[in-house]
């Protein structure tokens, strides 16, 4: 049986960090977009979260677990890398099985396991996406600005939903949807960062 060289292996690492970002980026347009052919109106839930109770579900959770299944095989430089995978995995799975319309209980451990995902993924541009085993290239210290830029937005936005949350009415929330917004960003930014990671630009 022929095997993988350790290039082959990488560039499949790559291509495979490339499709997280693609899902993270995607995954509020296809929500979106869908929810719009199933209202038939150009009309947004008031997060992400709220699509779970449409036919739309079935991305969200679908592209959560996808991406839970990458985090958790995801291995960086060291062990600090894998528990940080193994953590988002958990969280990302515990957001996509519990609801944010089910039992208080379900909404405390959605709500609760959604701020720590996204806290784990600012971890993964702040600090582990910049670490580099030798010397740092022009191209690396490009892409340490963008990590730090991706892992600042989505502590902002998560700051700026409680924010929202507690300071907003409902009525407003429903009227100019800060939350779903707020979340998109978080997301792109999450997607983008990865998307950088797998050298899709400013590779060396």
């Amino acid at each position: 049986m022929a095997t993988k060289s350790a290039a082959e292996v990488i560039v499949s690492y790559l291509t495979l960090r490339k499709v997280v970002g693609i899902l993270g980026m995607g995954l509020p347009v296809v929500l979106a977009v869908w929810g719009f052919c199933l209202q038939h109106a150009y009309h947004l839930l008031p997060s992400i979260s709220d699509y779970y109770t449409l036919r739309t579900r079935d991305a969200f959770v679908g592209i959560l677990f996808t991406i839970a299944w990458f985090l958790f095989t995801y291995h960086g430089y060291d062990k600090t890398d894998d528990r940080a995978g193994n953590a988002a995995c958990l969280f990302a799975l515990a957001v996509a099985l519990f609801p944010d319309n089910g039992t208080s209980l379900e909404q405390a451990v959605h709500y609760t396991s959604a701020g720590a995902l996204f806290l784990v993924l600012a971890f993964f541009s702040l600090y582990l996406f910049t670490k580099s085993a030798g010397h740092k290239t022009a191209a690396k210290l490009k892409r340490n600005r963008v990590y730090r830029v991706c892992g600042v937005v989505m502590l902002a936005c998560i700051v700026l939903i409680g924010v929202c949350k507690t300071a907003l009415s409902k009525d407003a929330q429903e009227s100019f949807d800060p939350v779903f917004w707020l979340e998109t960003l978080a997301l792109w930014a999450f997607g983008f960062s990865w998307f950088v990671k797998g050298e899709a630009i400013l590779k060396d």
